[in-house]
């Protein structure tokens, strides 16, 4: 299966896609020497210590949707935390397998959600589609908390803005909840436009995950994108009671995604987050 990670598009060179940069992955990503330069050894030992791959960290200029950007640390392809995000987390305050982080939405909750339509940030018609088909199966679970959707340019008000990044790359990038509240900014990249509404939906449901609080579900050992011996510091990340403790290729959750989703939650994605809301 092809595989896409939520960040960047991969082609002949490894490129990444939830609230992740999406990578068509035929070959393993490899550490760039840019990202090197950039990062240091300080940040990637907090994002080791938080149980995070920290070969799989940059510097990032964040894109908001009134044009402006805001500085933070990529993890993992489509993951955006600040430093002071970094600082307010500690190895204890994270769960995940289905795994998860203690930053969580607080509960009874609704989430009101908007999906940008100004400029070049808009979201188009397919992508349009695959948010409102993502919303449905959100609320669909009758969880503690539930969704709003609208759409136009106003995104102040709102809790979760859904936005186009016109990258050209597959993928999107989102970050954790604060302070109770979901991650604002969830950013689809406007490569997404060439796959299906379903697979849209795939990685836009993906994003939201990351917005309420879950990780990759393959964090431990990336094997949806082929990278399968990293073996990461398990301590720390804290198992969701019912479901599995291995690799699960069901998973929305999984760092990256095939070309051909169904955008559909995994029956243990279901268990998770009926665990935590």
């Amino acid at each position: 299966m092809k595989t896409i990670k939520l960040f960047t598009l991969m082609l002949a060179v490894v490129i990444m896609p939830s609230c992740e940069k999406e990578q068509v992955s035929d070959q393993p990503e490899v550490e760039s020497v840019q990202e090197t330069q950039d990062v240091s050894s300080q940040i990637r030992k907090k994002v080791a210590s938080l149980n995070f791959n920290s070969k799989h960290v940059e510097k990032n200029n964040m894109l908001l949707p009134d044009g402006s950007f805001t500085e933070n640390y990529l993890i993992e392809g489509d993951i955006v935390m600040t430093e002071d995000q970094m600082r307010t987390m500690s190895s204890t305050s994270i769960t995940n397998k289905q795994y998860r982080t203690y930053n969580l939405v607080s509960t009874p909750r609704t989430v009101n959600v908007i999906g940008y339509t100004g400029g070049s940030q808009s979201l188009t018609n397919k992508q349009r589609t695959a948010l409102q088909w993502t919303i449905d199966n959100y609320n669909a679970l009758n969880l503690g908390i539930t969704f709003t959707l609208t759409f136009g340019t106003n995104y102040s008000p709102y809790d979760i803005v859904v936005y186009q990044n016109p990258n050209g790359e597959a993928g999107g990038v989102a970050g954790f909840p604060s302070n109770g509240n979901p991650y604002k900014y969830v950013q689809i990249f406007s490569g997404m436009e060439a796959y299906s509404t379903n697979t849209n939906e795939h990685v836009i449901t993906h994003e939201i995950g990351h917005s309420v609080g879950l990780r990759h579900t393959d964090w431990f050992s990336r094997q949806s994108c082929g990278q399968s011996g990293e073996n990461a510091d398990p301590d720390g990340a804290v198992h969701i009671p019912g479901t599995p403790t291995g690799y699960d290729s069901t998973s929305l959750m999984l760092a990256c995604f095939g070309a051909n989703e169904d955008g559909e939650f995994g029956s243990n994605d279901v268990t998770a987050l009926n665990y935590l809301y």
